[in-house]
């Protein structure tokens, strides 16, 4: 089996645009929330209302826990349900309020809703830790072989 790299893991962070971010409120209670982001030098940004949970509760603890599906194409997908792979990873995360939405992050907001936006800063640590990225198909049904952990460079 070959050893996934840290680049390679970005490469595939940088295709997708489409996580899901988790926290927890100020009471302690989870959450999660799908989030559309843009990758910017190995930082993920995510653009919220400035009065939204996710801004108010990430700017709390800091800290987010981020997993990214990474569709399976191919001719298959279309036949049979496969899952998709998975990149998590925990994160610092640091919330931007009321700031303008950098040029490079327009995309993720409408052109209505730029003035009154936070920018959560995503920054990973540690490991990412994949299911299924760089394996083959078939080898997928073998959690073992689709498993991996990757030191975040």
């Amino acid at each position: 089996m070959e050893t996934l790299t840290s680049e390679q893991i970005w490469d595939e962070l940088a295709k997708a645009s489409f996580a899901v971010v988790s926290y927890i409120t100020p009471a302690g209670e989870p959450r999660s929330s799908g989030v559309i982001y843009a990758l910017v030098d190995h930082r993920m940004y995510v653009v919220v209302a400035v009065d939204s949970w996710k801004a108010r509760h990430i700017a709390v603890s800091g800290r987010v826990s981020v997993t990214v599906p990474v569709r399976r194409g191919g001719l298959m997908s279309l036949v049979f349900p496969i899952p998709p792979e998975t990149i998590s990873f925990s994160a610092s995360a640091v919330v931007h309020e009321g700031e303008a939405v950098p040029d490079t992050l327009t995309r993720l907001v409408p052109p209505e809703r730029r003035e009154h936006c936070s920018v959560i800063e995503i920054r990973p640590e540690g490991h990412f830790v994949t299911y299924g990225v760089g394996v083959p198909l078939l080898r997928m049904r073998v959690p073992a072989q689709s498993r991996g952990r990757v030191p975040i460079i």
